[in-house]
Parts: structure tokens; C-alpha cells; sequence
């Protein structure tokens, strides 16, 4: 089955290096053509070196050198997307730092889709990758389904992130809310999800423990939900059938009501049932205390699923969409802050018995803080739903605050404490070099968050009390120019919020890539499902 994947990439790759070498008219589309063939050929020298079978040594215990590499994956796209967005934190409070590289490659509109992209699906998948991987092998005792399909799922999504990440710099996108990709490269991502979902389902599948873990229940609705997301957010009709352009299925109100479906989704499966899945996973084993109520996760996940679909019209308040359609996304974004609380409640009191870890433990705090931000976001969100509030908070920095409060405090602390618990394990070391760097790393990011989400809070509810500030004629006082000049303050304190974020990432870099170097290893053996 491996060589006919294997013919089956080479001919893949191969063919889209030939699509995007033939109707390469700009620069962003040789690039890729560069890149696609680069790989093409790569992959043919690999596949023609692969002679000998494979040892049925290979097959003993977990498959962990695809879990390895995407932790180092996690750490450096993690790293570079904090980075960018940083950078334009700073362009946008001093906007002379906005240089024209390759035709506009330095400016904000270039750089922001790429730190969003770079955070959200770059360091964020990633890390949803490695600890799917990890976490479905120990609950299921069984080794990853597929052989190297694994490996294919973890380096087809590396080329899917390098050729997003050009596209964005070079502006080859769709154009749409989310700066998609072009169409080839959303196809060559379906390719790869559906690889993923047929690692992760035929692991389950093959599982010893007849019982499938909460965790991996979050995990394969993120799996598949997003899959759908995806698929038909990103319907288009290529001009030709070797094009490189391409036209959208969905247009108008329809466009925007298809693409708000998939941004709340994805906050709410990629961003949220995913990272659900590490948080039933890591906190119980960090803390060594078992799921305070695994009634209470099943209700968790089931009302999660069922609420989340329908809360993407909140976004469209005050537009052109039926006022029927915002007042259901409404209605079930309040209906889902009591699931969203009861699996914040699951979380933290899964410490019951254990709260002094808190104070010897800065792992667990972490993971700790991470759910304390995960119940302020699912508060503030709906709460942000409601129209009246939507009508001061939208368009504004609050919703920037909103997000990164999320973003920032939950899925990356979350996955800073899934790091940590991780490398020890995979590279088989005695502990982590260094608790003290951990203690560091939690208070620069935390209150690095508190810095950025603060002064987004200040900034958005004046800038929105400013535009709808008016006269005794009725007339409006303030310029938007007004606006932006009275944010400036505000916008210093959050690239410097970035600043102290950032450092925390490297930071923890340093710590990991030491625990790797210098701690002493351990003899350890295939275990019995966790």
C-alpha cells in the first residue's frame, strides 16, 4: 500500500508543479511552482532509495518520530507567527515600519493574514497534530494506523503552510475574509486532512482498550467538522482546468454568511474541541488526578457540537443578512456559555486534591491559567453575540482583545503545558531542564496577555463610543482619523504585551531544546493504555 502512496504523491506533486509552472503570470505562482517542484523532486529521489522492506521491529511500540518532529514544528512556526505579529503590532502604532518588499511583501495587509495563519493553522495544527497522535496511540495501546502515512500527514501539512505562507507575502489569495489560499493549494490540504482522518479513525479502529477516551472524541469531531469547514468554504471554479485563478461558488450576503459558518467553526472546533481534547488529556495526567466528572465531559462535548454550528451569524449583525439568521446565532451563543463553563468547571476541578501543585508546579499552572482564560473568552464571546453590545463592540479593538485573550491565554497556554509534558516523554528524559525557565515563561506570557487584552479592552469600547458620539445637531464629532489617534497609547502597550509574549516562547525553547541536549535519558517500553 506504501508504494502506491508513494506513486500516488509523486504524481500528485508532479502535477501540480506542472499546473502552477504553466500558468505561472506573477511572481507569488512561480514561487510555488519553484516549491512544488523542489518537493516533487525530493520526494522521487526518497521514494527511489526505498528498497529495502521494513523491519517488523519498526512496527513494535508507538510511532513517536512523527510526534517528535511535530513538536519541533510547533516550537518554530509558534515562534515565527508570534514574531510577524508583533512586527505589525508595531506597524500599526508606528506605521513608518511598513516597508514595500517585494511589491508590498512588509506591510500590514501582506503580514497580517500571515501571522494569523502562522498562529492559528501553523503552530495551532501542529500542535493538534503531534498531541492527536500521541494522545489516540497511549488511550487506544495501538500504534499509529498507516505505517508513514503519518509522516505524510505531518510534511504534506508543512508544504501546505509554506505554500500559504508565500501566497499571503506575494498576495495570492482568494480574497475573502480569512485570505484563503488559491484553490490548488486548498486542495492539496483536503488531500492531507483526509490522510489525518484516516490515521486518526483507523488508530481508533485498532485500538486494545475497548474504551474510546473523551479525548479523542474532541479530537476527531475537530478532525472532521473542520474537514467540512473547509471543503465548502473554499468552493471555487477554476477558470480553466489547469488555472491558477479561480471564481467563488457562494457571492454577496451568502459569501459572507458561508465564511462567518466557517470563522465561528473554526474557533469553535479547531480553536476550541481540539484544544478540548488536550485539556482532557494533560491536565489529569500533569495534575495525576483523574477527570473530575467523565459525565460531565460527555455532556460537554455533545452540547458543544450540537450549539457551536449555529452561532456564526453573530457576526453579522447590522448587514445585509435576515435579522432571523443574527438572532439565531445569538440565541445559541448565549445557550453555549453553560456547555463551554461546564467544561471549564470539568477542567479546574479535576485539581481537586491536588491545588498545592499549583504552588511546586508551574506546568500545571499553566495548563491552569489556560482554562481560566478558556471560561473569560467563552463569557465575553456570547456576551459580544448579543446585539447590543455587538453594536459598540463590532469593528472596534474589543473584538481584537476578545480574540487574542483566547487565542493567546487558552490555546497557547494550553499547548505550552502540552509541550512541556511532552518532550520528556518522547525524548525519554528524566525531567525538564529547568522548572525556573517554566516559572519565567508563565509570568512573561501571562502578563504579557494581560497587557495586549487589556489595552484592546480600553481602546475598542472608546473607539466605539467614539464613532457613535455626536452632537446637538446629530452630526458625529470624531473623525475616524480622531480614532486612531487617540488609540496610539494603547496600541504601544499591546506590541509591547507581544514583546513579553514572545519572549516567553523563547524562553521555552531554550528549555525544551535543553532538556533534549543535556538531561539524562531513561530506558522506557511500550505501556499499557493511559
Amino acid at each position: 500500500m506504501w508504494d502506491y502512496l508513494k506513486l500516488a504523491i509523486l504524481g500528485l506533486t508532479a502535477l501540480l508543479a506542472a499546473i502552477a509552472a504553466n500558468y505561472a503570470r506573477d511572481l507569488a505562482y512561480q514561487v510555488h511552482a519553484i516549491i512544488i517542484m523542489l518537493v516533487a523532486s525530493g520526494v522521487f529521489l526518497w521514494t527511489l532509495r526505498q528498497t529495502e522492506e521494513p523491519k517488523p521491529a519498526a512496527e513494535q511500540g508507538y510511532a513517536d518520530g512523527v510526534i517528535r518532529a511535530g513538536v519541533i514544528a510547533t516550537c518554530f512556526w509558534g515562534v515565527t507567527g508570534f514574531l510577524v505579529g508583533t512586527w505589525i503590532a508595531f506597524q500599526l502604532a508606528f506605521p513608518a515600519l511598513n516597508f514595500e518588499l517585494f511589491n508590498g511583501a512588509g506591510n500590514f495587509g501582506r503580514l497580517r493574514p500571515l501571522h494569523t495563519s502562522a498562529v492559528i493553522f501553523a503552530f495551532g495544527g501542529n500542535a493538534l497534530i503531534a498531541t492527536s497522535f500521541y494522545v489516540v496511540q497511549r488511550t487506544s495501546a495501538a500504534r499509529l494506523w498507516g505505517g508513514n502515512l503519518g509522516w505524510f500527514v505531518f510534511w504534506g501539512y508543512q508544504l501546505f503552510i509554506v505554500l500559504a505562507a508565500t501566497g499571503y507575502l506575494l498576495g495570492a489569495t482568494q480574497s475573502k475574509e480569512y485570505a484563503e489560499p488559491e484553490w490548488y493549494v486548498d486542495l492539496w490540504l483536503t488531500v492531507v486532512w483526509l490522510a489525518y482522518l484516516a490515521v486518526f479513525m483507523g488508530t481508533i479502529i485498532r485500538r486494545k482498550e475497548p474504551h474510546i477516551y473523551v479525548a479523542n472524541w474532541f479530537y476527531l469531531s475537530f478532525i472532521v467538522t473542520v474537514a467540512m469547514l473547509h471543503v465548502v468554504n473554499n468552493l471555487s471554479l477554476p477558470v480553466s482546468i489547469f488555472g491558477s485563478k479561480s471564481v467563488q461558488v457562494f457571492a454577496g450576503v451568502q459569501d459572507a454568511m458561508t465564511q462567518w459558518w466557517y470563522g465561528h467553526n473554526a474557533v469553535g472546533f479547531f480553536l476550541t474541541a481540539g484544544f478540548l481534547g488536550m485539556m482532557y488529556y494533560f491536565v489529569p495526567k500533569q495534575a495525576e488526578r483523574p477527570v473530575y466528572s467523565y459525565k460531565l465531559s460527555i455532556i460537554h462535548f455533545w452540547a458543544l457540537i450540537f450549539l457551536y454550528i449555529w452561532a456564526g451569524p453573530h457576526h453579522l449583525h447590522y448587514t445585509a443578512l435576515p435579522d432571523w439568521a443574527g438572532t439565531l446565532g445569538m440565541v445559541f451563543s448565549v445557550i453555549l456559555w453553560m456547555p463551554s463553563w461546564g467544561g471549564m468547571i470539568n477542567g479546574l476541578m479535576t485539581l481537586s486534591g491536588a491545588w498545592d501543585k499549583l504552588r511546586t508546579d508551574p506546568v500545571i499552572r499553566m495548563m491552569v491559567i489556560s482554562i481560566g482564560f478558556y471560561g473569560m473568552s467563552t463569557f465575553e464571546g456570547p456576551m459580544m453575540s448579543i446585539r447590543a453590545v455587538n453594536s459598540l463592540s463590532h469593528y472596534t479593538d474589543w473584538t481584537i482583545g476578545h480574540v487574542h485573550s483566547g487565542a493567546l491565554g487558552w490555546n497557547g497556554m494550553i499547548t505550552f503545558g502540552a509541550l512541556y509534558f511532552l518532550v520528556p516523554k518522547l525524548w525519554q528524559r528524566e525531567r525538564l531542564y529547568s522548572l525556573a525557565l517554566v516559572n519565567w515563561h508563565f509570568w512573561l506570557a501571562t502578563i504579557g496577555i494581560i497587557l495586549y487584552a487589556a489595552s484592546m479592552w480600553v481602546t475598542g469600547i472608546m473607539e466605539g463610543l467614539m464613532w457613535r458620539e455626536v452632537d446637538a445637531n446629530g452630526f458625529l464629532v470624531n473623525s475616524f482619523a480622531d480614532t486612531v489617534a487617540a488609540k496610539f497609547p494603547m496600541y504601544v502597550v499591546r506590541a509591547l504585551g507581544g514583546v513579553m509574549f514572545l519572549s516567553g516562547a523563547l524562553v521555552m525553547c531554550y528549555n525544551l531544546w535543553m532538556t533534549v541536549r543535556s538531561q539524562p535519558a531513561k530506558a522506557t517500553a511500550m505501556a499499557p493504555a493511559e
